[in-house]
């Protein structure tokens, strides 16, 4: 037996049922009335973005909200996406006492010379020395100056370390 074709439905009824549904199920959204906000109190920010909302009142005047600032970009004094002079805080001295507190690639005596005082970046110091006899040695310390904790020294110093956790303006001072 052939087919026969038969007439096709209403195209537009799919779209139609599928927005009504969509309609039904949004309905229900909102702020369900036990956690709205007394009128007679300001709302207080949950502490996740985005989630403090203010429901003006008849009691109240509308007021606009702010999201929550944001957390510093620098955990240290210093900013992270450039290097600055870190004016003293660490010295040269203490980049150099570090080094060979925690490392044995410095002779334990002699001449040692800062050709780049220490620059900051963050939490973060980069610092260039001259060792007599030896190419220029780079240094990469984090930390407070009275306690640097050394992240690594030589002539190639783009460790895993440096390219993932140092801050940028200290990835590019170091060539990284």
């Amino acid at each position: 037996m052939p087919l026969r074709p038969t007439r096709p439905s209403n195209p537009a009824l799919p779209l139609a049922t599928a927005c009504l549904v969509g309609a039904a199920l949004l309905s229900g959204c909102g702020v369900p009335p036990e956690l709205q906000p007394r009128p007679d109190t300001v709302p207080q920010p949950s502490g996740s973005p985005g989630a403090a909302t203010l429901l003006p009142s008849p009691s109240l005047p509308p007021s606009f909200s702010l999201p929550p600032s944001a957390p510093p970009s620098s955990p240290g004094p210093f900013p992270e996406l450039t290097v600055t002079d870190c004016q003293g805080r660490p010295s040269g001295e203490q980049v150099v006492a570090a080094v060979r507190r925690k490392s044995s690639i410095l002779p334990a005596s002699g001449t040692i010379t800062v050709t780049r005082p220490p620059v900051c970046a963050g939490t973060w110091q980069y610092t260039e020395l001259t060792v007599p006899g030896r190419e220029p040695l780079q240094v990469v310390t984090k930390g407070a100056p009275t306690a640097l904790d050394l992240v690594t020294a030589g002539t190639d110093i783009c460790t895993v370390e440096v390219r993932n956790f140092a801050p940028p303006g200290i990835r590019i001072a170091a060539g990284c």
